[in-house]
């Protein structure tokens, strides 16, 4: 006796489907080199894809992409993550709303100043490779709540250090500790959502940055004020990320590629990851437009209140207003402009897809090439009118902020995955390296250079300057000439003029950055059509797999079946 149902696959070797699982699974396993198509996938594979097989690379927009598809697990997944990142920003400018007293108690000047951010960003540029690796093999919650940790205590731990070299070492382990964080939270909203509901949770994520740094200076100049020292500043944040710690532990890991249908495809070395990212143009390139907007935002935002500070102390009846009120109104200013410009952004971005397919790019590089004059107006009006200097500082943050989200999301569409943390780290890693890390120090550099010429300057005229009575008024005024540049006591004017100067970089930084996104449109869409050809040649195998599978399970039944079925026929025959 024998089950009609398996007649047709009793005929097949079992064998030959054992060995073609083994065959499909090697395949699936390879899929994620992406530079090149012919690594995509075997012709066989190409050759039975079907156009429902197409459909599902786009299974994203055949879902509800609104707000009212998101689980409470999903929105509360989000919120915590945002409010990680809202306290990791207000950290990391808590220090730029206190700078000028923390340069007095230090005894510091504006490049010792600007090291201080460059340190940290150098820590945490070195590790983003690590917890990048580390980030797509193991546990992201619990990389995520170690690094927290970190920089919670060490923040700490930093406020109470009298000595500009510890202090200065604390801030390096701040940076490994954000480092960890930073590369791996944008990856766990990849695999929660996808297309246009992806770029909308981006955007209220990365709407905590601006919001997050104006808080910094609010909250690290208020505090200072109502307590009477700076390093109170430092010691509201490591509580915040006690909270943040507890609360990460409550929300729900997705699987790597979840939200693409490509939760089983396999990790490659790490090697083959960052050769692939390498050749990775668009990626490439838009990692270039990212680090001049980092290299921007990291000079205006860390000497920002103290340039517009030094300007208002030059208008008339302003000369005793202090930088606490300075960095307030700063804050706010960069907290509207974040409200506003990081889901303008993302809008813009939704809007104009169906329109270009290659609008992300632009609208990056619109945001940075119109972001220039307006840094440029704001270094020039400072000293002449406080509110058209705020008025530009605005407009120069709104256009700058439209870039945030959108880089995020193309990142995440032009890279598989399974290689998404390695991405994101090694976005952090060139970005930082060449752009917020050491622009705080180079323009506090540039800045002590023109002092040292604009001392000369005035020095000169001083000693010009009036009838020379005798020779020992001479001798005086050359002693007190040397004397003001070895230990020099600069004017406002100085400060001003050397602080401006040294700004104006910035400006050239941000056309250059607007360039690399041009050029990043001209591959955007091919990178893009090579990962949906991944994740859909995943998707494929798995399904073929999962058939051969059930091919082999239907043979093993059909096989017990007929051996059931010999032995009653020969019982009877008995």
């Amino acid at each position: 006796m024998s089950n009609p149902k398996y007649q047709a696959l009793r005929a097949k070797d079992p064998s030959e489907n054992t060995e073609e699982a083994g065959t499909m699974s090697q395949t699936v396993s390879t899929i994620p080199s992406t530079h090149s198509s012919q690594h995509l996938m075997s012709p066989e594979v190409e050759s039975v894809m079907t156009e429902e097989d197409r459909k599902s690379t786009r299974r994203g927009s055949e879902q509800e992409l609104s707000f009212s598809s998101v689980t409470k697990s999903q929105w509360f997944t989000v919120a915590v993550l945002c409010f990680i990142n809202l306290i990791n920003y207000m950290d990391r400018f808590t220090i730029a709303g206190v700078l000028t007293d923390i340069q007095d108690s230090f005894n510091i000047q504006d490049d010792e100043g600007g090291l201080l951010q460059t340190v940290f960003i150098l820590s945490y540029m070195i590790f983003a490779p690590i917890f990048g690796y580390l980030g797509d093999r193991y546990s992201r919650k619990a990389i995520m709540a170690f690094g927290i940790t970190l920089w919670g205590a060490t923040t700490l731990l930093g406020s109470f250090m009298n000595s500009f070299g510890w202090f200065i070492a604390f801030r390096a382990f701040v940076g490994i500790g954000e480092a960890s964080y930073s590369t791996i939270a944008p990856t766990i909203l990849s695999d929660l959502f996808v297309h246009d509901l992806r770029s909308k949770m981006l955007a209220v994520f990365y709407f905590a940055i601006p919001v997050g740094s104006g808080l910094g200076y609010i909250v690290g100049s208020e505090t200072a004020k109502a307590l009477g020292s700076w390093h109170w500043a430092l010691r509201v944040t490591p509580a915040l990320a006690l909270v943040a710690v507890v609360l990460l532990f409550f929300i729900d890991e997705p699987e790597r590629g979840q939200s693409e249908g490509s939760s089983h495809m396999q990790t490659t070395s790490y090697v083959e990851d960052v050769k692939d990212v390498c050749k990775n143009k668009s990626f490439m390139l838009s990692t270039a437009g990212f680090t001049c907007v980092a290299f921007v935002a990291g000079a205006l935002a860390w000497f920002g209140p103290k340039f517009m500070h030094l300007g208002l102390k030059m208008q008339p009846g302003k000369e005793n207003i202090q930088l606490n009120e300075v960095s307030y109104k700063f804050g706010i200013v960069a907290m509207l402009a974040g409200l506003i410009g990081v889901p303008l952004g993302s809008a813009l971005a939704q809007r104009l897809r169906p329109i270009d397919s290659t609008c992300d790019p632009l609208i990056c590089a619109f945001g940075l090439i119109t972001s220039a004059p307006c840094v440029y107006l704001a270094l020039v009006v400072a000293k002449y009118n406080a509110n058209w200097c705020f008025f530009f500082v605005f407009c120069a943050q709104l256009t700058l902020n439209l870039c945030w989200s959108i880089v995020a999301d193309m990142l995440l569409y032009v890279v598989v995955p399974t290689r998404r943390s390695t991405a994101e780290a090694f976005q952090i890693l060139i970005s930082h390296a060449f752009g917020d890390a050491g622009s705080p120090y180079l323009v506090g550099v540039i800045s002590e250079s023109i002092k040292v010429v604009l001392r000369r300057d005035t020095a000169s005229s001083n000693f010009g300057r009036g009838p020379l009575e005798s020779l020992s008024q001479l001798g005086e005024n050359a002693t007190t000439t040397i004397a003001s540049l070895i230990a020099p006591e600069d004017s406002t004017t100085v400060k001003f003029t050397a602080l401006q100067y040294s700004l104006f970089t910035t400006s050239f930084v941000e056309v250059l950055g607007g360039v690399f996104f041009l050029l990043t449109a001209a591959y955007i869409l091919k990178d893009r059509a090579n990962v949906d050809r991944a994740v859909a040649a995943s998707e494929h195998l798995e399904k073929e797999s999962a058939q051969v599978n059930t091919s082999n399970q239907y043979v093993n039944e059909a096989n017990e079946v007929s051996e059931s079925s010999g032995s009653t026929d020969m019982s009877v025959d008995n």
